[in-house]
């Protein structure tokens, strides 16, 4: 749990980038664990009753409490120690990519270490390329493609190496149900058109172990015959896994290792081989037979981790050539394959060799830097201002960079132990898909060199042994100093710390002392039998306990000089209090200095009324009425009332009749004046009165205005008409427009009437 806090605290403190605070401890070897710390040894470094923790503290604490520069006990950052550190180097005979090679390393619990390690990927660097096919029936066509394929790719990687060894394997399935037939026509020939001739399924076959020789590779490619299964997907898994860890038989050497894996399907995963009855899980271990065939009807299906971890061991690079309607799944498996690429493979694989060649420079562009069996105790971490890296500034779980060509990197490597290692341990450092790594050896400081021990010291009374500034005492003797003789009977050290506590429930000394011969020494400001007494747990006024005017004693202050108070601060003078020789203007009492008025006043000296017209309007009232209760005195407040002849208007009234006004003397003698108001018109009644009689005499005013207007109106208008009239002449005169009747009409009926 301590190692955890500890933990913590380092990575808050890295995080803030401010240096760990210090956590004291009780020895030495516990304090140079806590990160920020130091060791004080001198021998008279300590106050009585300070414990041995105040020992334990930041460099700069001790210094500035007087611990002289040669008794502190800091270790510092070690230097780095290079076991083996040979120059990068592209000599075929001796290639160096990594540097250092093997370092050792002192690490302090919780404080950061940093080195840096150099990678330069090595022009021509050899290459083992091993091609591993798919033969089941859909791939024919690729085949024969495959079979001039050896001296293109040798070709084509001219541009990286001159180096280069070839192999070839092919896989289809189980030689079991349901993934391939057990008819024996079916078995013996698994095609599906009978005219057709295949070659009988099988897990993986070695065809070639790498060579450079070119033309045997492409005879023994051009003997395959192509096969067939039942189902889909196929054994990938088991032949990648032999191809990976039958090294001997695949000839691998320690270059750069390429795997190449082409199919046009998926592939079976772990479980899939309880459908044939299978479930002993795959073991990892090569399983080839003299003739180089691997028949998987032992084990299930390699797990994809299992697969992984395998391929991580043995620095292989693995690039998948996949038919584009598959590529989605094979996308996802290179997920989870470190140091592996996916490229889109055309029907016929017509263009296997360009893939292969931009699948390695995808490859060799990336870095990837890992630890490997590091304790859990030790946090590595990573960063590197490489290119494509941005966010080089972040410390992570791997160092990784892309767009790598031939220059050079350098990344930084953090150590940081989160406990101490009990022993030095040893770890590495690698490049995935390179065989180089750095070697580390890691121990951590955990124990004080503090010299030969004294014994029977004088610091010690003669009976201790003096290390680190400590006495650990002989048999028999107590103390931080051993003074304290232990008495015969076994209990005796029980019964002195019994006797520094108050009962056997709480802590030696109230947990702020130190037990000594039976009596407890306080620290700092504690005080009591039992050190349950802080002298800073009074109340405080101005920021200091007791006011700085008295003692705390358990929480309570006792104050000098007529101080007063729970905190001391009511001083015994007055001079604030009195107003013209009078105290509180005699309407309060003066406590620490400071008025506390009345009831009814207020202000620094009480010679402020907060409401008199409110506060002695029952007075008055008591006056007009002539009666006199019993809380008579107390409403009048003992004041002087007179009543003034005549009327008056003051600055209180009562019932709109009376007007009073009240004074507070310079003797502190109230005075209470009041009198008749003023008789006068209701001012409300002449207002609205006035207002509407004006109204009323307006409106006449308007009407009358309006009637005179329009009878001048009238006699104008009558007198315009006179005038036409008499202007008017008619004269007859015959209209020469008309004509009279000239045709004559007779009724005949008219005519008999008649």
């Amino acid at each position: 749990m301590r190692a955890v806090v500890i933990a913590v605290t380092v990575l808050f403190h890295c995080i803030q980038g401010q240096e760990p605070l210090c956590q004291s401890r009780a020895s030495c070897a516990e304090c140079i664990k806590s990160p920020g710390c130091a060791w004080c040894t001198q021998t008279d470094f300590l106050k009585p009753g300070e414990s041995n923790e105040r020992r334990c503290d930041s460099p700069e604490s001790l210094k500035a409490r007087s611990c002289k520069s040669g008794h502190v006990i800091n270790p510092g950052k070690h230097p780095l120690i290079h076991v083996k550190n040979s120059d990068l180097s592209n000599d075929p005979e001796y290639v160096v990519q990594l540097k250092p090679q093997n370092v050792k390393i002192t690490l302090r619990v919780g404080v950061p270490y940093e080195f840096t390690i150099e990678f330069k990927r090595a022009r021509g660097y050899p290459i083992d390329l091993y091609y591993l096919m798919d033969l089941s029936f859909s791939m024919k066509d690729d085949l024969e493609q495959i079979k001039t394929l050896g001296r293109k790719i040798l070709k084509k990687l001219e541009d990286h190496t001159e180096t280069i060894r070839i192999g070839f394997g092919s896989f289809v399935d189980k030689e079991m149900l349901p993934y391939v037939s057990q008819v024996k026509r079916r078995r013996e020939n698994p095609c599906p058109h009978r005219k057709e001739t295949c070659q009988p399924a099988f897990s993986f076959q070695n065809v070639l172990p790498l060579t450079n020789d070119v033309k045997e590779f492409e005879r023994e490619v051009s003997k395959q015959k192509i096969s067939g299964n039942l189902d889909s997907p196929e054994a990938g898994l088991d032949a990648i896994m032999q191809a990976a860890v039958c090294k001997e038989k695949i000839k691998w050497k320690n270059v750069t290792r390429i795997l190449v894996y082409t199919s046009d399907d998926t592939f079976h995963m772990a479980g899939d081989g309880r459908l044939s009855g299978v479930f002993q899980p795959h073991n990892g271990q090569c399983h080839l037979n003299d003739n180089g065939t691997y028949n998987g009807k032992a084990y299930d299906y390699p797990s994809v981790g299992h697969v992984s971890r395998v391929l991580q061991d043995n620095n292989i690079q693995l690039i998948f050539a996949v038919t584009e309607d598959i590529y989605p799944a094979y996308k996802a498996l290179s997920a989870l394959i470190p140091q592996s690429v996916v490229g889109v493979l055309k029907d016929d694989s017509s263009n296997v060799v360009d893939l292969i060649s931009e699948a390695y420079e995808n490859l060799s562009s990336t870095l990837v830097l890992e630890q490997e069996g590091a304790p859990k105790e030790l946090d590595v971490s990573y960063r590197s201002p490489c290119k494509g890296n941005e966010t080089d500034t972040e410390w992570k779980d791997k160092g990784e960079c892309q767009g790598i060509k031939h220059e050079t990197i350098t990344f930084q490597v953090r150590l940081n132990a989160s406990a101490c290692l009990n022993t030095p341990q040893t770890f590495r450092i690698k490049m995935q898909g390179i065989s180089e790594e750095v070697k580390i050896n890691v121990e951590t400081e955990c124990q004080c060199d503090c010299g030969v021990p004294e014994k029977a010291s004088k610091h010690c009374k003669g009976t201790g042994t003096l290390s680190c500034g400590v006495c650990s005492c002989d048999e028999g003797h107590l103390g931080q100093h051993c003074e304290c003789v232990q008495q015969s009977d076994a209990d005796s050290t029980a019964n002195m710390l019994a006797s520094c506590r108050p009962d056997n429930n709480s802590l030696v000394c109230s947990g702020h002392g130190i037990c000594e011969c039976g009596k407890c020494v306080c620290q700092h400001l504690y005080r009591g039998k039992y050190c349950e007494c802080d002298a800073n747990s009074c109340e405080h006024k101005n920021g200091k306990p007791c006011n700085d005017k008295g003692d705390c004693i358990c929480g309570q202050c006792y104050c000098w000089e007529n101080y007063t108070g729970p905190a001391c601060a009511c001083s015994p003078s007055q001079d604030k209090c009195i107003n013209d020789n009078v105290l509180c203007s005699g309407q309060g009492k003066c406590t620490c200095n400071q008025c506390e008025c009345n009831t009814g006043f207020t202000g620094e000296d009480c010679s402020t009324f907060i409401d008199a017209c409110m506060q002695f309007k029952d007075c008055v009232k008591y006056q007009v009425e002539d009666v006199k209760p019993d809380d008579y005195a107390l409403k009048c407040l003992n004041a002087d009332i007179s009543r003034l002849d005549g009327t008056h208007e003051l600055r209180c009234t009562y019932q709109d009749s009376i007007s009073y006004e009240v004074e507070l003397g310079a003797n502190g003698k109230i005075t209470l004046r009041y009198a008749d108001l003023p008789r006068s018109v209701d001012k409300t009644i002449v207002i609205i009165g006035s207002s509407v009689s004006g109204i009323i005499f307006i409106g006449i005013i308007i009407i009358i205005i309006y009637r005179v207007l329009l009878e001048l109106y009238d006699i104008r208008e009558y007198q315009n008409f006179v005038k036409a009239q008499k202007q008017t002449e008619w004269n007859e005169v015959e209209n020469p427009l008309f004509k009279g009747a000239t045709t004559t009409v007779i009724n005949p009926l008219h005519m008999q009437n008649d």
